[in-house]
């Protein structure tokens, strides 16, 4: 994989909602036995961009993106 780290404030209000909003209605996604509303996940997500407890992860050869824990071996291996 030829990934590479995409700082969330670099991306557009409209591309950051679009990233976050596809990673959060992925199938198998909600595993929870209350279902949280799309908005709520989202929210989540944001909060853990925000805090750097996520990144966003672009695969280059897939052309890609997902949201990944910043301590994911992966994300360690980015640097």
């Amino acid at each position: 994989m030829k990934a590479v780290k995409i700082p969330y404030d670099q991306l557009s209000p409209e591309s950051l909602q679009g990233v976050v909003e596809e990673f959060v209605t992925r199938d198998g996604t909600d595993y929870g036995e209350v279902e949280v509303p799309l908005e709520a996940k989202m929210a989540q997500v944001l909060v853990q961009l925000k805090s750097g407890r996520a990144v966003i992860v672009f695969d280059q050869e897939t052309e890609t993106c997902t949201v990944l824990k910043s301590d994911d071996p992966l994300v360690k291996a980015l640097g």
